[in-house]
């Protein structure tokens, strides 16, 4: 996959970049904008006492703060990276200390319950440009992150009507820069899309590896032994921060159920076509699904590598 990253920028896009919430996507953030020189100014606020040592001793920022008040004072740009269901209260707290004329913006994979929580605090000097990073791991924490997370994925920004389109411009421009593909979309949009290429993948996920852990006549050390195959890929996906999933699916549920709604009925035309050995079915259905994963090989969104890219005992280390 290119590696998309220029070289730093001569003049830095803001003074001051305020990044609350430090975990995997906060990190890289502050990973990326130190080495492509975003911010004269990189400042960090995390809630947690002992993620506020970690960002100190990683040098994520130039300062580190529980206080969100003084965090956002003088802010040119604040990202909010906390899970969705915090945004409306972390908006509170830090719109009457927000200067004139500042981005705000989140990282949120659900936007238009993310715009219903923040819009109502916001004064109206301030530029609030909501955007989702389609990129992550399952790792969490200030650690995790790394400068390349951003590296030829997508960025969805979705402005609301009317919003400064200077504020969006300057906030493509970071996205580009942090190596993302940038794309503009409505909020609704936005979260019916995501709902079938995220949330209900994620979903069906930690459903498979649930009924997989309750099943009475496998023991636990066979689910892992024999995890080799499809089951291991989903495990992944069911590693991934149950905080930020939770709120994912109670602030996109109108979206997750319509979506899933059409699944449950896909599934159950499979179910008849295996209970009836309609063999045609099945092998046009798999032709049409493998052509999808062609697709996205072709667009640089995955590699080919055999196994994934997955390291086995054999291949040299890297």
């Amino acid at each position: 996959m290119p590696n998309r990253l220029g070289h730093p920028l001569e003049k830095p896009l803001f003074d001051q970049l305020t990044l609350i919430g430090v975990g995997l996507i906060g990190s890289s953030l502050a990973r990326v904008a130190r080495r492509q020189n975003f911010a004269k100014t990189i400042v960090a606020i995390d809630s947690s006492e002992d993620a506020r040592k970690k960002i100190a001793a990683l040098h994520l920022a130039d300062r580190v703060t529980g206080d969100y008040a003084e965090g956002v004072k003088n802010a040119d740009c604040v990202i909010l990276c906390v899970p969705v269901g915090a945004c409306g209260s972390v908006a509170e707290k830090i719109a009457s200390s927000l200067k004139a004329g500042a981005i705000l913006s989140d990282v949120g994979s659900v936007k238009g319950a993310i715009v219903s929580q923040i819009e109502p605090h916001l004064p109206k000097q301030v530029h609030f440009v909501p955007a989702h990073p389609v990129a992550g791991t399952e790792q969490s924490g200030p650690e995790a992150g790394f400068a390349t997370l951003f590296n030829n994925r997508w960025c969805i920004l979705t402005p609301p009507e009317g919003t400064n389109k200077d504020a969006v411009a300057k906030l493509r421009l970071f996205w580009e820069g942090a190596g993302s593909n940038v794309e503009e979309m409505s909020p609704s949009h936005h979260d019916l899309v995501l709902a079938i290429t995220s949330h209900l993948p994620h979903l069906i996920a930690y459903n498979i590896v649930g009924t997989a852990a309750d099943l009475e006549a496998v023991t636990e050390s066979e689910v892992i032994k024999f995890s080799a195959g499809g089951f291991r890929d989903f495990t992944r996906i069911a590693a991934s921060d149950p905080t930020m999933w939770r709120d994912v699916f109670l602030n996109n549920k109108d979206a997750v159920l319509e979506m899933l709604g059409r699944f449950t009925e896909d599934l159950s035309a499979l179910q008849r076509a295996i209970r009836w050995s309609d063999g045609e079915m099945l092998f046009d259905h798999f032709t049409r699904t493998r052509a999808i994963r062609r697709s996205i090989i072709e667009i640089g969104q995955d590699s080919a590598t055999p196994d994934f890219g997955r390291q086995t005992k054999d291949d040299p280390v890297q």
